[in-house]
């Protein structure tokens, strides 16, 4: 696997070496040892599955709060997505950034997202599906969320009128 660093501190696009032979191809996407050697938290706590029948679908920017912070892993495993990470550790250099990267079920590449960092993706195909392993359960008392267009972050999403949850889209303004 090469794990490339991303701007925000901890984040890291992850890309499967990918071997192929006449039979088809073989990659692994997950190595408790590499993620040990490149100071990330290998636990794998609980693992999810989202499907989006839409393109345009937007899903978070969504985090859990102390003491339940997670480590994410996301890979996209079939379709397409925008995927976001937006760092709120306020000691962090790169805080109130953000950076994005297309996850697709072609490319195999997928991202880790530290504890601190929110997460979203928006849907670049229908019937998207996307695979998490997180570090910890969620706990819905600490699920927490930053609205998908809050002008503190100005986030750009590849589409202006997402399907979106009436949750997501209700989150206040971002109050440091």
């Amino acid at each position: 696997m090469k794990f490339l660093a991303t701007r925000l501190p901890g984040v890291f696009l992850i890309q499967p070496e990918w071997k192929e032979d006449e039979r088809g191809g073989f990659a692994r996407n997950f190595c408790r040892q590499e993620f040990d050697a490149h100071g990330l938290n290998p636990d794998v706590s609980q693992c999810n599955i989202s499907f989006n029948r839409r393109r345009g679908t937007l899903r978070g920017l969504h985090y859990q709060a102390d003491p339940y912070g997670e480590d994410k892993l996301v890979r996209c495993s079939a379709g397409a997505v925008y995927d976001v990470a937006l760092d709120l550790r306020q000691k962090s250099p790169t805080y109130r950034f953000w950076m994005a990267a297309e996850l697709t079920a072609i490319n195999r590449h997928m991202l880790y997202i530290p504890v601190g960092v929110a997460h979203g993706f928006m849907t670049l195909q229908d019937d998207t599906e996307i695979f998490y392993q997180m570090s910890v359960p969620w706990h819905p008392e600490a699920a927490r969320g930053i609205r998908w267009n809050d002008p503190a972050f100005n986030v750009i999403w590849p589409e202006d009128e997402p399907v979106i949850s009436v949750r997501d889209r209700s989150y206040p303004d971002f109050a440091p």
